[in-house]
């Protein structure tokens, strides 16, 4: 794959989001809804990251969570974008989300610090896992920009 997909720079995120979504769906089994009221443009870089978020995070879930539904939901928050992902498979366990050390949970928290935002990661066993993303709206705040990643 792209390191950049190529997709978000036509469609934007949302459209990235219910791509990735649809396609989630028809190769896994998997029930997903995406739903969105964001319809603007994300920094080139901000776009990237959560939108491999996301992809990571279904990856998990196809891999991890025996779940057979997954909610994603892209909505602006006023100056932040926040992106949701939610399942109704097993959840984690106490001591598993207090560390969150496996590889795919410190990348997505690495690209949520990229896009100068935060990840938080909600669960209970047996209940789910839900992964909400903030990020600010012009992308990182500190007067940096991530290199664009071209493929």
């Amino acid at each position: 794959q792209l390191l950049h997909p190529a997709i978000l720079d036509h469609f934007g995120l949302a459209g990235g989001l219910r791509w990735l979504a649809e396609t989630y769906s028809q190769r896994t089994g998997i029930e997903v809804d995406f739903h969105t009221d964001f319809e603007g443009r994300l920094p080139s870089d901000a776009r990237a990251h959560l939108f491999r978020i996301a992809q990571e995070a279904l990856t998990n879930v196809s891999r991890h969570a025996q779940a057979t539904r997954v909610e994603i939901t892209l909505e602006r928050q006023g100056n932040q974008i926040e992106l949701q992902i939610a399942d109704n498979g097993k959840g984690l366990q106490p001591e598993t989300l207090a560390g969150a050390k496996s590889l795919g949970l410190v990348g997505m928290r690495a690209r949520a610090q990229l896009a100068g935002g935060s990840i938080e990661l909600h669960s209970k066993p047996g209940k789910g896992l839900r992964i909400q993303v903030r990020a600010p709206l012009g992308g990182r705040d500190d007067g940096t920009q991530d290199a664009d990643i071209a493929g």
